[in-house]
């Protein structure tokens, strides 16, 4: 949504040397402070979270900028690519820009978008709004598209309908040049020219009485002809990821050190064939409650098994750094600081960091015998193959985690589950091939074998850990890139070709992710605090 309003300057800068403001890419560490900075112009309700920012920055890296003052972002603009017919058509702004993810980028498309442009009303009356303009149709320029477009705020409407009757009558006013709008008529002499009216395009923008000016800005430098289309290849990734799957076996052991021993092992043979990603399965360390073989509750048993998270995080991120490979760690149960237990994954990369995804739909028997509680957001982790999402067991079978995560820009989610009989497996690889589909995506499936006799609700296991694919040509045949046979302690590989997922979903037989009805629905998830 397009907000500028002159209507404020900066404080005279007292430093002795000349200020620096620099315009630039925005980049992942930019989030918590465009965060804030939404949050301050828009309201903390309106404002973008944390995922939606981190969804345009992988969408379309190289459309997203920032206006850094003296080391602070005092202005930031977000852009995607999109189609003619869907940018030119009737729309809103949660419609065209997928609930604010971008997540309707189309590498194809032959218009740039301009779904947000703000400014910090500190620092208004710099040109930093003009900057940014700038910035885009030079985008437009380079990538020879046909112009931008976007809807733009019109906040004097609600202050002078009474006057004007309508809001077509008062843009024509604007147009003219009889009246000034803050914004519109900002826009209008930075050269882009009003081609409708979009009505409910924010209805909460009272000021603009939910409507908005669609605008369009022409490149003078495109051809009538359009370019041969092509399929885009993925931004600055591998060509091949390959992901290994760990079908683990519980057994009992006697100290930390033989479990840790065990785990090293699974980490050295996924290094040792070069993958990318190795990943366990849901409460792999509940082998560590068979150590003391004591006669605990199963509420205690839980509480006593989180004491170890220390020792499991560094363990993690010492294999992850040791064997260069990314470890996403099954889950463990964890005590938080107001005393809750929840089932957090932990992944730790190779380049050093960890990073902590809960689980939010805890299963009956978790909440009813472990007294386990669920988490409350999900957001993607960035990689060096592409952002990935994590889905833990029960969290697979709800579709709108998994939609959520793909709008945030994953490529691939990872479930690590914990199955006692063959049913309750296959609900999970049922919907986690759904999920696949649906989202044209891969879903790599990581579970437990053997029992623990003795450890409360942990005595028997069926697991078949599977990597599952969409269903096109340009993948298996039967949408499985690996399976394995049903509980027997193994390791799957598969080499996963991101390219086949730009295909699949700009020019596939079905594009899911592109067909979706946002005129008939959306999902929209509550704020929560930041992901850990």
């Amino acid at each position: 949504m397009e907000s500028l309003t002159h209507n404020k300057t900066m404080n005279e800068s007292k430093a002795s040397q000349p200020p620096k403001l620099l315009l630039r890419l925005a980049r992942p560490a930019d989030v918590p402070e465009l965060v804030a900075l939404t949050a301050r112009v828009y309201t903390a309700e309106w404002g973008h979270s944390a995922e939606m920012l981190h969804g345009q920055q992988t969408h379309f890296p190289e459309g997203q900028f920032v206006v850094e003052y003296e080391g602070r972002i005092v202005g930031f603009c977000a852009t995607f690519r999109i189609a003619e017919a869907v940018a030119l058509a009737p729309h809103t702004w949660m419609q065209i820009t997928g609930g604010g993810f971008a997540s309707r980028h189309d590498p194809e498309g032959d218009w740039l978008y301009g779904m947000e442009v703000v400014v910090h009303p500190d620092y208004r009356g710099m040109r930093i709004g003009q900057r940014l303009y700038m910035a885009r149709k030079r985008l437009c320029t380079d990538l020879k598209l046909r112009g931008i477009v976007f809807g733009g705020r019109i906040p004097g409407l609600a202050r002078a309908i009474g006057r004007y009757g309508s809001a077509e009558a008062y843009v024509q006013a604007v147009v003219e040049g009889s009246r000034r709008d803050p914004t519109l008529s900002f826009q209008l002499r930075n050269g882009f020219e009003v081609i409708g009216l979009l009505r409910g395009y924010v209805p909460s923008d009272h000021e603009s009485l939910g409507y908005a000016a669609q605008l369009v800005w022409r490149n003078p430098h495109r051809l009538d002809q359009p370019d041969m289309p092509r399929v885009s290849q993925s931004h600055r990734l591998p060509d091949n990821v390959r992901v290994a799957s760990v079908q683990y076996q519980q057994r009992r052991i006697s100290s930390f050190a033989e479990f840790a021993t065990q785990v090293e092992y699974f980490v050295d043979i996924a290094a040792e064939y070069d993958a990318d990603f190795v990943a366990f399965p849901e409460l792999l360390t509940l082998q560590l409650l068979s150590i003391e073989n004591a006669e605990l509750s199963p509420v205690d048993s839980i509480r006593r098994l989180s004491e170890y998270t220390d020792e499991v995080k560094a363990l993690f991120h010492r294999l992850a750094v040791h064997y260069n490979i990314n470890i996403v760690g099954g889950s463990h149960p964890t005590r938080q600081p107001n005393g809750d237990i929840h089932n957090v994954c932990y992944v730790c990369l190779r380049d050093g960091s960890i990073h902590e995804r809960e689980k939010l739909h805890p299963t009956p028997s978790e909440r009813n015998v472990w007294n386990i509680t669920g988490g409350d957001a999900a957001a993607t982790i960035q990689t060096d193959c592409g952002p990935i999402g994590v889905m833990i067991c029960y969290d697979s079978e709800f579709p709108e985690v998994a939609r959520h995560l793909t709008d945030q820009g994953a490529l691939i989610l990872f479930v690590p589950f914990c199955t006692d009989v063959r049913e309750g497996y296959l609900r999970v690889r049922y919907c986690s091939q759904a999920r696949a589909i649906e989202n044209q995506c891969y879903v790599v499936l990581s579970g437990n074998v053997g029992n623990l006799p003795g450890v409360n609700n942990f005595d028997i296991q069926y697991g078949q850990s599977c990597i599952l694919t969409p269903s096109d040509f340009p993948f298996a045949r039967d949408g499985v890139a690996a399976d394995s046979t049903p509980n027997i302690e193994t390791v799957l590989f598969a080499d996963l070709r991101l390219e086949n997922l730009a295909r699949a979903r700009n020019s596939g037989a079905v594009q899911n992710l592109k067909d979706r009805r946002y005129d008939l629905y959306e999902v929209r998830w509550a704020r929560s605090t930041e992901a850990k």
